[in-house]
């Protein structure tokens, strides 16, 4: 294929594998999320995916149940668990996305997906992120993983995000679709990889 990873790599089927690998480490995650704080095992938000259409995003739930409040987090957010703050900077709080490469919905590697609200606010030469399945993680996920430390400075949170971190995650989403080859997605998850488990990956 001559855009993204092997295809191999990107069937359902491989999801189905690796979920398989990670049930002692998602099992225990699901537990101590169940008995830390009221609400849901998972949190499901809407997010746009291949073709516009959309679809609900799994992840491990960080936030109390009912908190509200702006859809982007920044660090030190109130409404964020304890067990939550360890899943979010470990990023283990992502891995229920597995369920949404199972149903074709979400790809290892791939743009971002954002709400639709966000989605709205996208000029016009982002619409090609919307022709390829969004992914788990990609170099976006990489270059910005304390993402939610350099908001935390701001007091309008959702305002920043979207008038001045947003348009530069765009910018480099596009610019990495347009050099996509299966060999750049591999280092990509490479990449990700290192950040998670590399000295840098507890850090804000």
């Amino acid at each position: 294929m001559p855009n993204g990873l092997p295809a191999w790599v990107e069937r359902p089927a491989a999801a189905v594998a690796l979920t398989l690998l990670l049930v002692p480490v998602l099992l225990p995650v699901g537990l101590a999320v169940a008995t830390t704080s009221r609400g849901p095992v998972f949190y499901r938000q809407v997010r746009v995916g291949l073709g516009g259409v959309p679809f609900v995003l799994l992840k491990f739930r960080t936030m109390r149940e009912g908190s509200g409040g702006p859809s982007v987090t920044a660090g030190g957010d109130a409404r964020i668990t304890a067990v939550g703050r360890f899943l979010r900077r470990s990023k283990l709080d992502e891995l229920p996305q597995l369920v949404n490469v199972m149903r074709g919905e979400m790809a290892f590697v791939g743009p971002r997906p954002e709400v639709p609200k966000f989605v709205e606010r996208w000029p016009g030469w982002a619409a090609p992120l919307l022709t390829v399945r969004p992914g788990i993680t990609d170099p976006t996920s990489v270059a910005w993983a304390n993402e939610e430390a350099s908001l935390a400075s701001q007091d309008d949170v959702e305002t920043y995000y979207v008038e001045t971190l947003m348009p530069h995650k765009l910018e480099a989403s596009m610019a990495y679709l347009k050099t996509r080859t299966p060999w750049r997605d591999v280092r990509v998850l490479w990449q990700t990889a290192v950040r998670l488990i590399g000295p840098a990956a507890g850090k804000k």
